[in-house]
């Protein structure tokens, strides 16, 4: 690319907006079927105020997609135990299709020990070790909503995966790495990097595709991006910044996500999506 040149953003805003009309077409279909309204659980512990905030969000967004929703609110006192006893509550509720546990829980609960409470047939966020597993060998399971939104915006823009070199920069467990494993999946040579990694610029510098999911302002400098690359910025932090130094990163990339409107509006498109699928499979109708 020229240095007059800016890369194209990658929209996830419209990508999302279509993926949930399909999906609401979808959740009306499954309920003219069986009589049966997809539901979605939602668990927030707490008052966080983003996690409010996100999980009315995710309620609009799931009447509006013909799904129900179902909010269960526990204190921040909650215990590790009486979560994971809430959780196993509604896996075992046949009214119930998808759970989404909202995060962060709080620093006194294990986060693992709630996550894998959730079923694998209703994980829509695609959170439990079973999810990971089955998405990694390729297996019918959900991804994680995330690195699934990721995927859906590559595919949308026709991004060619195989043989491209791709460089995860972060490595938790519902995005960095499993947004590896999916990239992987599509034939990509991926490298997995984080905040401790040496010599950062050097790799992301070689990357065909850059998917930032690390958590740290402008981590992924614009000038080591390689001309002509596809950057996914998977990182929000205050002030509407991402992972990637933006604007810099702009006049060498050839595709880019925005901060905001890229890659989150996906992640609850994909979590909507799930819930019928999910709501489909244990009803026993195939859309």
């Amino acid at each position: 690319m020229s240095p007059t040149q800016t890369a194209q953003l990658m929209d996830g805003t419209g990508l999302a907006k279509r993926v949930a009309e399909e999906t609401a077409t979808r959740a009306a279909e499954l309920t003219r079927r069986t009589g049966t309204t997809p539901c979605l659980a939602t668990v927030l512990v707490g008052e966080d105020p983003a996690s409010v905030t996100y999980v009315r969000m995710k309620q609009a967004r799931s009447a509006k997609a013909g799904i129900l929703s179902r909010r269960v609110v526990l204190p921040a006192t909650t215990t590790t135990a009486e979560l994971v006893d809430t959780l196993t509550a509604l896996s075992r509720d046949p009214h119930v299709h998808g759970i989404l546990l909202q995060h962060p829980v709080g620093p006194y609960i294990d986060e693992r020990a709630a996550f894998e409470a959730i079923a694998s047939e209703k994980d829509v966020d695609g959170v439990t070790m079973h999810s990971f597993g089955a998405m990694s060998f390729g297996l019918p399971g959900f991804a994680s909503c995330t690195p699934g939104g990721i995927m859906r915006l590559l595919d949308e823009y026709d991004v060619e995966l195989a043989g491209k070199r791709a460089v995860v920069v972060g490595r938790s467990a519902i995005l960095g790495k499993p947004a590896g494993m999916l990239l992987l999946a599509k034939d990509a040579t991926v490298t997995y990097c984080h905040s401790r990694t040496a010599d950062l610029s050097a790799i992301v510098a070689e990357a065909d595709i850059v998917v930032a999911a690390v958590g740290r302002p402008r981590l992924i400098r614009g000038e080591d991006i390689k001309p002509g690359a596809v950057v996914i910025d998977a990182g929000y932090n205050p002030g509407n910044v991402g992972d990637v130094d933006f604007d810099t990163a702009r006049t060498r990339a050839r595709l880019i996500t925005p901060v905001p409107g890229g890659v989150g509006p996906m992640t609850i498109a994909v979590l909507l999506a799930q819930t019928v699928d999910a709501a489909a499979r244990q009803l026993g109708s195939h859309l």
